[in-house]
């Protein structure tokens, strides 16, 4: 398989007044052509700051994108791109959705004429051309009315129907990947679904790769083939979504499966969360990150970052209890576990 993106020892700080927070803290993955990734973690982990890098739409101050951090899009590095060639790479290579559309769409332009901007710049289409194309991706989204529609303000759109539109505008140029940040957080439920599934559709039909951040590992059950999970600006877990699902191998992991709601339990039965708060990111641990919170935390947890075991297969962890030396009982790894 191609490698489309690879992605080696991210670092990206932001200057505050209270001091330098270590938002991404060596982050390294890679995306093959046309395949599924999600990035999973809570609020303030640093998935949204690493999809930003990608973009390369670090605002520089307060942001820094460390030395030694490399974004390789084919081969070439992100990060040492002129305005030139970042133009064509944004929107018509790579392509972006976030999280609140209507902060990202025009308020003072219609939606037809979004799309029809992109589809000019990077598809090289007359206007005629475009304002017809328009109105397919916008058929092709699922907005009804495409024709009236493209005439239409983000204002005049509903929360689900503007996310559709901002699809359309980043599936307009064919991009060879699409980042997925939060897509469908301000969305109802079965919204979600449809939104998920549409992305799904497009990734399958344009065979398009997607890195689809979330802290909601019930979004990334039916799209994600692999699964990158993050805490604290560092990457505690990777594997393919059977190995996360089915058998994580680091706490964190766990407790993030333990508090998805889930249908199969019994009734009024009390949600799992995760005790305490993340770690101040101005004065990273030493450590383990998740060490404060995790119930078999040991003494070296805290004191000594712990090395990445490999399971086989891509499935990887930073746990200290896979250490040889690690007691055996009381184990949360079990052999054949399901959460």
């Amino acid at each position: 398989m191609d490698k489309i993106l690879e992605i080696e020892n991210l670092r990206v700080s932001y200057h505050t007044y209270a001091g330098e927070v270590q938002s991404v803290r060596g982050v390294s993955f890679d995306v093959e052509k046309g395949e599924a990734v999600a990035i999973v973690g809570e609020s303030g982990c640093g998935k949204s700051v690493t999809a930003k890098s990608i973009m390369r739409l670090i605002k520089t101050p307060p942001g820094e994108i460390k030395d030694g951090s490399q974004i390789l899009y084919k081969g070439k590095d992100v990060l040492k791109m002129d305005k030139k060639e970042l133009s064509e790479y944004r929107g018509g290579e790579v392509a972006i959705i976030f999280q609140d559309a209507l902060a990202s769409l025009n308020p003072t332009m219609t939606v037809g004429k979004q799309i029809v901007e992109n589809l000019m710049m990077h598809r090289k289409m007359t206007k005629a051309e475009a304002y017809k194309e328009a109105v397919n991706l916008l058929k092709m989204v699922g907005i009804p009315n495409a024709e009236g529609r493209v005439k239409q303000y983000p204002h005049e759109f509903s929360g689900g129907m503007r996310q559709r539109a901002m699809i359309a505008i980043a599936f307009a140029c064919q991009p060879n990947l699409l980042i997925a940040d939060e897509p469908t957080t301000a969305l109802d439920v079965t919204i979600q679904a449809q939104i998920m599934d549409l992305i799904k559709d497009l990734q399958h039909k344009m065979n398009t790769a997607v890195i689809l951040i979330t802290h909601d590992l019930g979004v990334v059950a039916n799209i994600a083939k692999r699964i990158v999970v993050m805490y604290s600006g560092k990457i505690v877990e990777r594997g393919s979504r059977e190995d996360i699902f089915y058998h994580p191998k680091h706490p964190y992991t766990r407790a993030l499966l333990k508090a998805v709601p889930r249908l199969d339990l019994s009734n009024k039965q009390e949600l799992a969360s995760i005790e305490g708060t993340p770690p101040d990111l101005i004065s990273p641990p030493k450590g383990c990150p998740f060490c404060t919170r995790c119930s078999y935390c040991m003494e070296i947890c805290c004191e000594e970052a712990p090395e990445v075991t490999d399971f086989g297969n891509g499935h990887q962890a930073a746990c200290w209890l896979h250490h040889p030396m690690a007691p055996k009982e009381n184990q949360p790894f079990g052999v054949e576990e399901s959460l």
